[in-house]
């Protein structure tokens, strides 16, 4: 095999793993949807427009089915803390890999008050 065939089979696998993202990449690249998809959840379920979002954490979700002919939906998972008005929550947001669509869930049932709230 001549040295040109080698250079540009090795640029062309270079070119490829370019190209790939790794997971926290993708994270970190969906975070800016997922939090906004939050805020409006948390917005109108504390009844605070001026509430604010911090990132508690995020994961990566593999499919629960894999195989050579079934392959399932790579999901990314925030949960945020949404808080204003004297009272917090947190929210769950699911988004699908490729897609700029999230699902935003509380799967708190009461809102907690805020504990540095002055009573």
């Amino acid at each position: 095999m001549s040295n040109a065939v080698k250079l540009s089979m090795i640029a062309g696998v270079l070119a490829l793993c370019a190209a790939c993202q790794t997971s926290q990449q993708m994270l970190d690249q969906g975070q800016p949807t997922a939090m906004e998809t939050a805020l409006r959840r948390g917005r109108f379920d504390l009844g605070c427009p001026n509430a604010t979002g911090v990132l508690l954490s995020d994961d990566f979700i593999q499919p629960a089915i894999q195989g050579p002919f079934v392959m399932g939906v790579q999901r990314m998972e925030y949960t945020i803390g949404i808080e204003g008005c004297g009272k917090r929550t947190t929210i769950v947001v699911m988004c699908q890999e490729g897609s700029d669509t999230c699902f935003a869930a509380n799967p708190n049932r009461e809102y907690q008050n805020n504990p540095y709230q002055n009573q």
